[in-house]
C-alpha cells in the first residue's frame, strides 16, 4: 500500500469527479454533484480478498471515518452522501476468501494468521454495513461473479444492485466450510434463517433475477447500465432513503460487532479441521480463480 493513501491522483475543477489513489489493488473517485464516493477494487493476482486489499478496505474505512462526512478540495467542501462498492475487474464483482492463503495457514495449524485474516474481513464489512459511522447510505453494484466473501460484502451494503449476468453463491460447502464473515447475518436481516439456511449450506449458485425474487438484492437491470441505474437512484431516492436507511439499523435487529466476531471464532475452528481432500479442492478452485482473471 502506498503511505498517501486516498490523496488525490489529479486536481479536476468544477464539478468534475474528484479521483483518489488508494492502493496498488483499490482506487475512488468522488461525483461532487451526486455526493458520491465510488470505491472499485482490482484485486491482484486474482479477485478475491488477500490481505493488501483488506489492508486498502481498512484505509478506506478509517479515511471516511474521519472525513467528517466532508470532501475538502480546492478550497471548497462537499458532503459526502453514499459510498458505492465495486469492482474493476471486468466479469468479477470479488470471489471471496483468499484460498491460497487458506491452504498455507491450515498446513502450518496457524490459527492466530486465521483469526487475523477473518477480523480482518468483518472490519471491511461491518465498517460498511454501519456506513462508516456516517449518516450515508451504502451501495454495492454487483457485476459479473460475486461468490463468498464477495457476497457478503455487497451483502453488508444497505442497497444492492446487479446487472442481469451477475451471479450469486456461497460455495464454502463444497469444502466442508461455511461462509464466516457476516453472510448468515446480513442474509437474515433482509429474509429469514430458512433463506440464510438455504443459502449457505447448499452450494447453489444464484441468478440475479433469482435473488431477486428471494429479497436478498434490491434491484436488477441490463448488462451495461449498473453505473446508470446507480447514478439515477441517487439523484431520484438517495435523499429520502438515507434516513430510512439510518431508521432501519436502529429499528431492526441491531448487528453488534462482537456477533460477526464470535462467528469468525467458529469459522476458525472450522477450518483448522478440514480434511487432505479439502484442501486440495481450494487449491483447484485457487486455479480457478486464477483463470477467470
Amino acid at each position: 500500500m502506498t503511505t498517501d493513501v486516498m490523496t488525490t491522483t489529479a486536481r479536476p475543477t468544477g464539478n468534475a469527479r474528484i479521483p483518489f489513489q488508494i492502493s496498488e489493488q483499490m482506487c475512488a473517485h468522488f461525483d461532487p454533484l451526486l455526493g458520491a464516493m465510488w470505491l472499485r477494487w482490482n484485486p491482484q493476482p486474482r479477485p478475491c480478498f488477500n490481505p493488501p486489499l483488506l489492508d486498502a478496505c481498512r484505509a478506506y474505512g478509517e479515511f471516511l471515518q474521519n472525513s467528517g462526512g466532508v470532501i475538502e478540495h480546492e478550497g471548497k467542501s462537499y458532503p459526502i452522501k453514499s459510498s458505492i462498492l465495486a469492482s474493476d475487474v471486468p466479469g468479477v464483482f470479488n470471489l471471496g476468501g483468499d484460498l491460497s492463503l487458506f491452504t498455507k495457514l491450515i498446513d502450518t495449524r496457524d490459527r492466530s494468521g486465521l483469526m487475523t485474516y477473518g477480523t480482518a474481513c468483518v472490519d471491511a464489512v461491518y465498517n460498511n454495513y454501519m456506513g462508516y459511522g456516517l449518516p450515508i447510505s451504502t451501495i454495492s453494484l454487483v457485476q459479473g461473479e460475486c461468490l463468498g466473501g464477495g457476497f457478503e460484502a455487497a451483502l453488508s451494503s444497505n442497497l444492492v444492485i446487479a446487472e442481469r449476468s451477475a451471479r450469486f453463491g456461497f460455495p464454502e460447502i463444497i469444502f466442508n466450510l461455511f461462509p464466516g464473515m457476516g453472510a448468515v447475518s446480513f442474509v437474515i436481516r433482509r429474509t429469514n434463517s430458512r433463506v440464510a439456511d438455504t443459502l449457505t449450506s447448499t452450494g447453489t449458485i444464484y441468478s440475479a433475477e433469482e435473488m431477486l425474487e428471494m429479497g436478498i438484492i434490491d434491484k436488477v437491470v441490463n448488462d451495461g447500465e449498473g453505473v446508470a441505474a446507480v447514478e439515477e437512484y441517487l439523484r431520484a431516492k438517495e435523499p429520502l432513503m438515507r434516513s430510512i436507511f439510518q431508521v432501519r439499523r436502529r429499528v431492526q435487529p441491531k448487528l453488534i460487532r462482537r456477533e460477526l466476531d464470535d462467528i469468525v471464532g467458529f469459522w476458525v475452528n472450522a477450518t483448522l479441521q478440514i480434511n487432505p481432500r479439502d484442501l486440495r479442492l481450494m487449491g483447484l478452485l485457487v486455479a480457478r480463480q486464477d483463470k477467470l482473471h
